[in-house]
């Protein structure tokens, strides 16, 4: 079905969220052109109703919002728009307009694992120059699945000795690798996780 731009006087509410973190960024207000720019572009553009004008987020600022999927809800009168910020939404200065923090490092650690996995499959569907992530990548699933291996020997040897801190660091290194091997074969962390559920219950 063909989106309903009749109902709110040619407008459709437009919710913004963080495609890796999750958060909520803004909500804010499209026409038919505004959201053909944002398809053609891939960046972010609005109808202002104040200035009565399209306006692209970021055009001022430089705080883009890189468009990676828009989803139409079930009436087909609002969309939902994940995208990535390259700095803060809000023109206060705040991550989002709803002065909540959109970092990283608040994410809880029984989610950061999950977190990083968005990150490593953002790598892969929009690659960065110099990125590490995207340089695994272009070696292909045999260099992936041996970096794998290596990392579980320097694991394993590193166990034999008393160092907390490189045994942390070479844990950490394994488990990154893990989720690059992952997504290399389009599998999700929760599946893996749904496995070992299956496993506890026995």
């Amino acid at each position: 079905m063909a989106l309903d731009f009749a109902k709110q006087d040619g407008l459709i509410p437009a919710i913004i969220q963080d495609s890796v973190t999750r958060r909520v960024l803004m909500l804010g207000y499209m026409n038919e052109e505004s959201l053909k720019i944002t398809r053609d572009r891939g960046l972010v553009t609005f109808w202002s109703r104040s200035r009565q004008t399209l306006w692209t987020k970021g055009e001022t600022s430089g705080n883009y919002l890189q468009v990676r999927e828009i989803i139409e809800d079930c009436d087909n009168d609002t969309l939902l728009i994940k995208v990535v910020p390259t700095g803060p939404v809000c023109h206060t200065g705040s991550d989002t307009c709803f002065n909540e923090v959109n970092d990283p490092a608040e994410v809880a650690a029984s989610e950061f694992l999950f977190y990083l996995e968005e990150v490593i499959h953002d790598r892969r569907e929009y690659p960065q120059e110099g990125s590490y992530t995207n340089h695994l990548f272009s070696r292909g699933l045999n260099k992936i699945a041996q970096k794998v291996g290596e990392e579980a020997v320097e694991l394993i040897i590193e166990s034999k000795d008393d160092n907390k801190n490189l045994f942390l660091g070479e844990a950490a290194d394994l488990m990154y690798h893990f989720l690059v091997l992952l997504t290399e074969k389009n599998v999700q962390l929760s599946e893996v996780v749904e496995v070992l559920k299956g496993r506890h219950s026995r």
